[in-house]
């Protein structure tokens, strides 16, 4: 790997541990082998190379939860166990990620004050969005657009819910089989 690349390396380890507040120039310096002046030679600044080393743990992070909801609950399977599968699959990543999580929750704190962390959030919202209507729909975004982000919106709203919840108290948050049956009622409300 190059400096670059052990930057990110370091910039997203050190998020891991410290988080965005704590994380300095010389944790990252540190973390990744590389010098202080690396860090302004690649990324011009510390909050920049953070920005992106985010970013791209979030992308990862997607990749990872399309993986996991990529296995298939089976040929026969019902739209609603299609659903508690797959949020089964979603909340056991809350475990392995949650250092991530929580950075996510830290930086929206931070918003009104780091105009660029708003756009580049702003940015990673509407693929996420459109992310979340192919994995849990299987819809093409290109296809439909304003359908594949009204779902997305949907999904990312759920799922930045309970992972609040997940967060504050994980025994107490909703299990994926209590989403099923809260999604059942919801949907029968609708229908009479």
């Amino acid at each position: 790997m190059g400096n670059r690349e052990d930057l990110l390396a370091g910039a997203k380890r050190c998020l891991m541990e410290k988080g965005y507040s704590g994380t300095t120039a010389r944790d990252i310096a540190a973390a990744s082998g590389t010098s202080l002046a690396a860090i302004g030679y690649h990324f011009r600044t510390t909050k920049a190379l953070l920005q992106q080393a985010l970013i791209d743990a979030m992308a990862e992070w997607g990749e990872e939860l399309q993986r996991a909801l990529s296995v298939d609950a089976g040929a026969d399977a019902t739209p609603e166990q299609r659903f508690e599968a797959a949020w089964t699959r979603v909340i056991e990543s809350f475990a392995r990620l949650r250092p991530l999580w929580a950075i996510q929750f830290e930086l929206i704190a931070q918003m009104d004050r780091t105009p660029e962390l708003r756009e580049a959030f702003a940015t990673a919202n509407e693929q996420a969005r459109l992310g979340l209507a192919e994995i849990f729909h299987h819809l093409d975004p290109g296809a439909d657009r304003t359908q594949a982000l009204r779902l997305g919106s949907f999904y990312q709203a759920l799922l930045g819910g309970v992972a609040a919840q997940w967060l504050v108290d994980p025994d107490r948050a909703p299990s994926a089989r209590d989403l099923t049956r809260a999604l059942r009622t919801v949907a029968a409300e609708f229908t009479t």
